[in-house]
């Protein structure tokens, strides 16, 4: 496998973590906090999926926050989503065959990396529970740090901080705008971890060179 890639760039949640109802439990709690109530289906998929956290606590005030509001909500936001992780603990550990794929690729001597949306915050809550430097140094994990204009830029930088060009690396994504935040930033060859159950959907889009379920198709 090794000789189709010279370096691993893995997105974290959905792809190394499934997560998405923690994400959608800790929102339906600042909810409750800024409306009185919870959010709806509709509302989940029309106002946040794949929404920075600035506009969905601007969309939940139903007004232009302060900055500080954003800064404080985007916060307890991932403080409730940590609680939630933690509180779910069949739930809370990497997705199956991940850990032995890194192995693999420690073997193979394949650098890899994680490029996250996350906050540091999370990336730190991530790195400890997950025991992440076992298989990675946490000074090369690419976060949101407020200075990257979106992924295609993550996805660049990571790649430099494994000393690969991006089109020698493989990106492990699990969503249609990671995938083409990748195809931009180079990459053409592209896992993905179908965690949507849109696998078809998948396979014809630009640089998806296999999806699967989980690592051990890997």
């Amino acid at each position: 496998m090794s000789e189709t890639y010279k370096g691993v760039i893995f997105d974290f949640n959905g792809t190394l973590f499934f997560d998405n109802d923690k994400h959608i439990l800790a929102w339906g709690e600042i909810s409750k906090i800024l409306r009185g109530r919870g959010i709806t289906e509709e509302e989940l998929l029309e106002h946040f999926n794949g929404v920075p956290n600035h506009k969905i606590v601007t969309y939940l005030l139903e007004r232009e926050g302060t900055k500080e509001e954003l800064e404080q909500f985007s916060k307890l936001k991932e403080e409730f989503y940590r609680k939630f992780c933690l509180e779910d603990g069949k739930s809370f550990h990497l997705v199956e065959g991940a850990v032995d794929f890194f192995e693999y690729l420690k073997e193979k001597k394949v650098p890899f990396t994680i490029a996250s949306a996350s906050i540091k915050e999370n990336i730190d809550f991530f790195v400890k529970e997950f025991e992440l430097e076992r298989w990675m140094s946490p000074d090369d994990i690419i976060y949101d740090d407020g200075n990257y204009e979106n992924k295609v830029a993550m996805f660049l930088d990571a790649a430099i901080k494994l000393k690969t060009d991006i089109k020698e690396c493989m990106i492990v994504e699990d969503s249609f705008s990671g995938i083409c935040s990748a195809y931009k930033a180079g990459c053409r060859n592209i896992a993905v971890v179908d965690s949507s159950n849109k696998a078809e959907e998948y396979k014809t889009l630009p640089g998806v060179t296999k999806v699967i379920q989980n690592f051990r198709d890997l």
